[in-house]
């Protein structure tokens, strides 16, 4: 994947990510829901993790 390909996909994941944050701010403490959301922004807090891990290794080369 290019760099600029990488960028682009973090770029995304990030605003996904906040998306996220800000949707779990609203839930009920506790809920069914919450507990999705949590799993769903972790999953993306790790390939948020992993884009920039590569996007940084593509830049040191």
């Amino acid at each position: 994947m290019s760099i600029r390909m990488l960028a682009v996909e973090l770029y995304r994941v990030m605003k996904e990510v906040k998306k996220l944050e800000k949707e779990l701010k609203g839930l009920t403490p506790g809920s069914a829901a919450e507990r999705e959301l949590e799993r769903k922004l972790l999953e993306a807090r790790a390939e948020e993790t992993r884009l920039k891990n590569m996007l940084e290794g593509a830049k040191s080369k």
